[in-house]
């Protein structure tokens, strides 16, 4: 049972003490995520010789677990996820896919702004954070 007064939960653009995680966590999220994408790949084809399999892959992974959950699986490990910038939700399927495209790209997640957004995060409205830990009843 929800609590109805509880306060809303603040999206990351207006709240001015929003701390980015860091570049550690999400390059791990990243890692994890991209092995787990070589291995889905060699189901389909060989990576090595048909190199565009497992970057389909990624972006697919992205806006499936992006769009309906707000954490690839290796966000879930390192206790990361992908909020909307301007309302704290989910990015949706559209822009998950949008996203993960763009990050596949490389050059967009170079070029970062003070909360960490690469240019992938500012062109699809998104931004990493902090998820939650799971509480035990």
């Amino acid at each position: 049972m929800t609590n109805p007064h509880a306060a809303a939960p603040v999206p990351p653009a207006a709240d001015p003490s929003f701390t980015p995680p860091s570049l550690g966590r999400r390059f791990g999220a990243l890692v994890i995520d991209w092995v787990l994408c070589l291995l889905v790949a060699r189901g389909f084809a060989d990576p090595a010789s048909d190199a565009w399999v497992a970057p389909l892959v990624l972006i697919l992974e992205y806006g499936f677990f992006l769009g309906l959950f707000a954490q690839t699986p290796g966000m879930y490990v390192t206790r990361v996820r992908c909020l909307g910038w301007a309302d704290g939700g989910r990015i949706g399927l559209l822009r998950a896919l949008l996203r993960g495209l763009l990050l596949a790209l490389l050059v967009p997640a170079l070029i970062m702004d003070e909360h960490r957004r690469g240019l992938h995060d500012r062109l699809t409205g998104s931004v990493i954070a902090d998820a939650p830990r799971p509480t035990r009843s």
